[in-house]
């Protein structure tokens, strides 16, 4: 009898380093496949993958700074949503933005194009136009409201999340090809955000919805990266961030968001390229494909 529990417990022990071998050898192939993937962006990639249920992690360059060029707009607007659950602001405040307050033509700014006179918009407006359309007017106008981006940036350090920093505004960063470097994160900690975001519940259930719906509306242009190779239908909601390229050389092509899984489960990624010589395209490609290696591996297993 007492051999028999000897070899049941041999067994078990046994089964367990096996099991966490595999599991070990797996997410070493991943972060392999990570490897292998961003060595054709002739630049620096960073990625952190985590599910947001099981708290499983694999990175890659993942407690590397990298500048976020418009990802500031995801904390930024959670930021503003906070002051909303508190009634400091309200979604149906009118806001006056006078052309003054546009940014330069070098920026993006939707609002800035459709109204050149100026305009009154709501704050919902100014949101969704920050995240939907990554307008860099509306993120400005946002920050303002604020107080400033060191209120923006307190907020989320706030929340636990330090490696990031949020210095200057879009009006100030697009005047400046390096001035980016300024507003910057680490993939690890910004895949920390959207899973406090999503799964910690900071913002109310209404915010929080809200923010999501933005984050989710679909862009022929936005929506090449995290889900240019995942397989139709599949939920992501998600905010990109890339520079100008100048001399051949563009210093930030990002995306960061959660993908719903197959299994219901939520997988959060944050894909950072910086000073890359490589095509637009191939920095989206490796974008996608990083994105849909992480997928496959989390679907399978």
């Amino acid at each position: 009898m007492a051999r028999s529990k000897v070899l049941i417990l041999n067994m078990l022990f046994g089964l367990m380093f096996l099991f966490q071998s595999i599991s070990s050898f797996g997410q070493s192939t991943l972060q392999t496949q990570f490897e292998q993937i961003a060595k054709n962006t002739k630049g620096t990639v960073g990625v952190c993958a985590t599910i947001i249920e099981t708290g499983e992690v694999i990175s890659f360059n993942g407690d590397k700074t990298f500048p976020m060029q418009s990802v500031y707009k995801f904390p930024i607007a959670m930021a503003i949503l906070d002051r909303i659950d508190k009634g400091i602001l309200s979604l149906d405040e009118i806001i006056h933005i006078d052309k003054s307050e546009y940014i330069p033509k070098n920026g993006h700014s939707p609002i800035r194009d459709k109204f050149p006179n100026g305009i009154n918009l709501t704050v919902q407006d100014l949101l969704k136009y920050n995240i939907a359309e990554s307008d860099g007017t509306a993120c400005d106008v946002l920050l303002k409201l604020l107080g400033g981006t060191k209120k923006a940036e307190q907020y989320i350090h706030n929340l636990g999340i330090t490696n990031i920093a949020i210095s200057t505004t879009e009006m100030v960063q697009v005047a400046n090809d390096t001035i980016q470097y300024q507003n910057w994160v680490t993939p690890e900690a910004m895949s920390q955000l959207l899973k406090i975001f999503y799964g910690a519940k900071n913002l109310s259930e209404k915010s929080s919805a809200l923010l999501l719906a933005y984050m989710s509306i679909e862009s022929p242009w936005f929506d090449r990266r995290i889900k240019g190779l995942l397989p139709p239908g599949t939920t992501v909601a998600h905010k990109t961030g890339t520079a100008g390229t100048i001399n051949g050389l563009t210093r930030a092509t990002n995306d960061a968001g959660i993908i719903t899984l197959p299994s219901g489960n939520h997988l959060v990624i944050s894909v950072f390229i910086s000073d890359s010589y490589a095509t637009q395209k191939d920095r989206e490609q490796t974008i996608a494909k990083i994105s849909r290696a992480a997928f496959d591996y989390w679907t399978k297993s």
